[in-house]
């Protein structure tokens, strides 16, 4: 009955029906007669003044197209926004070579090539289905489209193939480019999943004879699926012995720094297994959280460990929480967008530190706050003469003094005045930034 109402409401959406009449035929059986009135072809009533002006079949088109949209929306699709959408975000909309539904733009997370706002849609089984199977995502810019899973993660590290830009008189043309790009996909795509067995040791001469093109021993490390499940089971509990203070109070930290901005959106940069994205979320003092790693591993361990939360799942929970694949030197955020952006134990891992502060500093908003933590150099020379190996030492940043890393900061747009770096035991450094008002 419930198919048989909406294919009903469908068809008349389709055809332009403001009125229908239902009636049993005259022999009284069960067949149902539909007679429809439309209003492309109605005359214009005695009560219409002359003031009045009737709408153009375009207008009629897209009155159709919307409800056709609104429709299906109801059964299968439906807009992903967040609570704190603004009013100007909700009506502005996207017109592109993708051919996609009005829906209101994200207001943060934008195209990491072009910085232009998304739109985001989420897609699942029509007449409902599991929760924990999640729906897919795409994330459609003027230029591309990304995808997602609700259950896992949204990828804005690769572009959706676009099967709708070539037009027919190109296609011939460009086969040979066609198998030779699919190819060199194919061949990447082999190669990074080899990578996981191969030693160590031997990535990186692999990598310098061009075997293992684009390899960075600082993504390296952690984009590992035994280091993702290590690391909250012993790995960033070792953090201590260097000053960190413990996950508990660096969270009162990071609250205690972004509590004057009140902001309604944080994001959690490099955030691993999501430590701090799920106390951000959970104390339920932002609308938003939005914990970004290039790691696939890391994002993965972080959504089980969301998922298997109760706080995170249960009926008090406020806060939307999104988590992002991106890279730090290219953030995938309009600029001046984000209010509170934290990085915990994280640049010393970021192979293009200029580029990432730069990135950071362009994404908050006048008056917005940068809280982060990291190394500085003396921890790892400890480590590695406790044991570490040359891999590891490639993996991080070596951070010599305060000196170096507010001189770092600033190149990123911070003014000198709105930086401080504290020290906590041996070698814990806390940065806090803000971005000028002005």
């Amino acid at each position: 009955m419930l198919l048989r109402s909406l294919a009903l409401t469908a068809f008349l959406i389709t055809n332009g029906c403001d009125a229908f009449v239902v009636s049993r035929s005259s022999n009284n059986n069960n067949n149902i007669n539909i007679s429809t009135r439309t209003h492309l072809h109605a005359e214009p009533t005695t009560g219409t003044t002359a003031t009045e002006k009737a709408p153009t079949l375009d207008e009629i088109a897209e009155k159709r197209r919307i409800a056709k949209a609104k429709l299906f929306g109801l059964v299968g699709t439906e807009s992903s926004t967040s609570a704190t959408t603004s009013s100007s975000a909700e009506a502005e909309t996207v017109t592109n070579k993708n051919n996609y539904s009005p829906i209101p733009l994200d207001p943060i997370l934008a195209d990491p090539i072009t910085k232009e706002a998304l739109q985001i849609t989420k897609t699942g089984t029509i007449l409902g289905g599991q929760k924990n199977t999640g729906s897919k995502v795409s994330l459609v810019s003027k230029d591309n489209v990304y995808s997602g899973r609700t259950n896992t993660f949204y990828n804005l590290l690769a572009v959706e193939e676009d099967t709708n830009t070539n037009e027919d008189t190109n296609v011939a043309d460009n086969d040979d480019d066609d198998d030779e790009n699919n190819t060199n996909k194919l061949s990447s795509t082999l190669l990074n999943s080899l990578q996981v067995f191969i030693p160590p040791p031997i990535r990186p001469i692999l990598s310098s004879s061009g075997v293992l093109p684009g390899y960075i021993p600082m993504r390296d490390l952690f984009t590992s699926p035994s280091v993702s499940f290590a690391y909250e089971r012993g790995w960033r509990q070792g953090f201590a012995s260097a000053g960190f203070p413990g996950a508990d109070k660096e969270y009162e930290l990071v609250k205690e720094y972004f509590a004057p901005l009140d902001p309604d959106t944080v994001v959690d940069m490099s955030c691993a297994t999501g430590l701090f994205t799920r106390r951000l979320a959970k104390g339920n003092d932002y609308a938003r959280v939005i914990g970004c790693d290039y790691s696939e591993a890391m994002l993965l361990e972080a959504r089980n460990r969301i998922t298997s939360d109760p706080d995170l799942n249960s009926n008090n929970a406020q806060t939307k929480l999104d988590l992002v694949r991106c890279d730090v030197g290219e953030i995938p955020m309009m600029s001046d967008s984000v209010p509170a952006l934290h990085a915990g134990a994280a640049m010393h891992c970021w192979p293009d530190l200029e580029s990432a502060m730069t990135e950071i500093h362009r994404v908050l908003k006048p008056g917005g706050r940068f809280f982060a933590s990291t190394f500085l150099a003396p921890y790892f020379r400890t480590v590695q003469a406790a044991g570490g190996n040359g891999v590891e030492q490639q993996a991080f940043q070596y951070f010599e003094s305060v000196e170096e890393l507010k001189e770092i900061v600033m190149k990123g747009g911070f003014k000198e005045d709105e930086v401080d770096i504290e020290i906590l035991g041996s070698a814990c450094a806390i940065i806090r930034a803000s971005k000028s008002s002005s």
